[in-house]
């Protein structure tokens, strides 16, 4: 479950209560964090133990709601001043893997051109 390329990435950095579902989440997204939950974007949340992530998004009809909880290990959620985080897709499938998205880097976007 990979974002499009196009599609952008926002984190709720902190702790997130796991209690709240699409409603509350989708609150949360417009009033605190100030984006638009019906943008397409992807919005994700993890608790204070840092074993849950949630991911929100609108697609086309009505919101989903991915949920993913960890056994035995924790996540590498970000942690900054701000109160959300913009990542790109490649950070997000390293963040679910268990990665720290800030601190690893792939090889850079190599552009074609055709002028020599």
């Amino acid at each position: 479950m990979l974002p499009a390329s196009g599609v952008r990435v926002y984190l709720a950095l902190g702790a997130t209560d796991m209690r709240k579902s699409i409603d509350g989440l989708s609150i949360l997204v417009s009033q605190q964090l100030q984006l638009d939950p019906f943008a397409g974007h992807l919005f994700g949340f993890c608790n204070r133990s840092r074993t849950i992530i949630k991911l929100l998004y609108w697609d086309r009809n009505g919101f989903c709601l991915w949920h993913k909880r960890l056994e035995r290990h924790v996540f590498r959620w970000p942690t900054r001043e701000a109160e959300v985080l913009a990542i790109d897709s490649r950070q997000l499938a390293w963040l679910l893997d268990g990665l720290d998205p800030l601190a690893v880097t792939g090889h850079s976007r190599l552009e074609y051109s055709t002028v020599f």
